[in-house]
């Protein structure tokens, strides 16, 4: 069966996310430069960014992975089928079911504040001074989590309508906020971690009401009802129980790590955390972005019975995923120490601090192609409204990370190094495991690791490592100063994508390989 353009992989609207994604990533970088050199790895920077995980943790597998990959299938299905009425009455219904939930939670968590550090944070609960600041930052950021789920509705009606720009730059609200408070408010508080606490409050309001105006223009603002008779919601409410934990896996895994982090020595939450952040840059920049733009397309295509079109878009975005992970894994690790040093040393983070985040950054970068093939993966079940598959991997890999994570962090006496290697390892198990099922079914297979594109892509890669090794063997960045890091990084990034990408060319890697 031919695909119409519209269910296509649209590799355009990919690099309009990422653009967009990229531009969030950056100003998520320079808001990190701003708050490590306010608080350095301090127990108050370390009980910042663990509280604030708790809400943004529960965002990610409720609001972004659970509730938008359940959501954008039936409602495609409603679209793909120009039931545009009952779509209406389903986001509507919707919206009121989301609003009544999420008010509870949020009341339940302001209440129940020290249990939640309790639960997420345990290395906080048992002291006094660091649990009342701890359940002080939870209380004020706790609402974020409703707001910003709200913003992932408003994004998930977007997308489906293929609009892709407003929700993929709405992220930049955040980091704005955030560096604004980190250097203009912080400073002249008593206590300058609450400036950072008000201004992640702050950030979810902004967010949710930049959305008015695109919602406007498609006429998709919701008219939030309670109606629980629905039939799309209670088809969505079927998927989204098992989607809960299938949307969130590297979430619950990171969640996981955050609980272990807080029982280790000062500055391991920290260190975990600036090397999750350069983790989280080719992450979001390349597989959140096809993730986002595939799960739509996917949908729309297995509505329609059109599998030719379904699995074609399936293998030209697992090959994407390889193409662009390959260069990222490798600046990544053999870069760790100077990328880091350049970024986060200043202030009160030191080159010890550097030294220790380099280490759990090498071991999150052996898990970065299999964090990045989840991305496709997960939509590739979702599109077909099965939650209940990733769910079970989802489970398998949750208790092998937490089984992993005392092993490597405790019982070998690896601490933070050893929680990064533990997810890593749950990754690359997870990503094994969806992609033999999906192979099962004949919607991928493994013949593009021995083709002659994985070939092509190992000689590129080959050409890029030995570069790099060559630059860092002519350079010591700790005695550097701040301008010659720069300029020299500067020149390292420039030269590997020409290299890389240019030697790709060269022997026969074209656009049309994934387009």
């Amino acid at each position: 069966m031919t695909s119409s353009p519209k269910e296509k992989f649209n590799f355009l609207a990919t690099i309009k996310v990422g653009g967009w994604t990229f531009a969030s990533r950056v100003a998520g970088l320079i808001r990190d430069i701003f708050t490590t050199n306010l608080l350095g790895a301090s127990v108050f920077h370390d009980i910042f960014v663990v509280v604030l995980k708790i809400p943004n943790v529960f965002r990610r597998f409720f609001a972004e992975g659970a509730f938008s990959q359940a959501f954008i299938p039936i409602y495609s299905d409603y679209l793909g089928k120009d039931n545009e009425d009952e779509g209406q009455e389903f986001i509507n219904a919707l919206a009121g079911l989301l609003l009544t939930v999420l008010f509870a939670f949020t009341v339940l968590a302001l209440i129940f504040a020290p249990f939640f550090i309790l639960i997420f944070a345990p290395g906080f609960y048992f002291d006094s001074a660091k649990q009342e600041l701890a359940v002080n930052l939870l209380r004020i950021m706790f609402p974020y989590l409703g707001l910003i789920s709200l913003v992932a509705f408003a994004s998930g009606i977007q997308n489906s309508h293929q609009k892709f720009s407003i929700p993929a730059a709405t992220p930049l609200i955040f980091n704005f906020s955030l560096i604004l408070a980190a250097s203009m408010i912080a400073p002249k508080m008593e206590i300058p971690v609450m400036a950072l606490a008000w201004g992640v409050l702050l950030a979810g309001i902004l967010q949710l009401l930049f959305q008015i105006a695109p919602l406007a223009a498609i006429k998709k603002i919701p008219i939030p009802k309670l109606d629980f008779s629905n039939k799309g919601q209670r088809k969505f409410l079927v998927l989204i129980a098992p989607a809960i934990l299938a949307g969130g896996i590297a979430q619950i895994n990171l969640l996981v790590d955050t609980i272990f982090a807080s029982l280790l020595i000062t500055g391991s939450p920290t260190w975990l955390y600036v090397s999750d952040r350069l983790i989280q840059f080719p992450l979001g920049i390349f597989a959140i972005a096809i993730g986002t733009v595939l799960l739509p397309s996917l949908s729309k295509s297995y509505a329609q019975n059109d599998l030719n079109s379904y699995t074609l878009q399936l293998e030209k975005a697992f090959k994407l995923i390889i193409f662009l992970s390959i260069p990222s894994v490798l600046g990544l690790m053999i870069f760790a120490e100077p990328l880091l040093g350049t970024i986060f040393q200043r202030g009160a983070f030191l080159w010890s601090d550097v030294e220790q985040s380099s280490l759990s950054l090498v071991a999150f970068s052996i898990g970065l192609p299999f964090f990045m093939a989840m991305k496709v993966l997960v939509p590739a079940f979702f599109s077909r409204q099965d939650t209940k598959t990733p769910m079970i991997v989802a489970l398998f890999s949750l208790l092998l990370n937490i089984v992993l994570n005392y092993f490597l962090a405790f019982y070998l006496g690896y601490g933070h190094i050893g929680l990064a290697i533990a997810s890593s390892i749950a990754a690359v198990l997870s990503v094994v495991l969806l992609s033999t099922l999906l192979a099962k079914e004949k919607l991928m297979s493994f013949n593009i690791l021995i083709s002659s594109f994985a070939f092509k892509i190992f000689i590129a890669g080959f050409a890029l490592a030995a570069f790099l090794l060559f630059m860092l063997s002519e350079s010591n960045f700790e005695l550097l100063s701040q301008m010659q890091r720069i300029l020299r990084l500067s020149l390292v990034l420039i030269s590997s994508m020409i290299i890389y990408f240019g030697t790709s060319f060269l022997i026969g890697i074209k656009l049309k390989d994934f387009r």
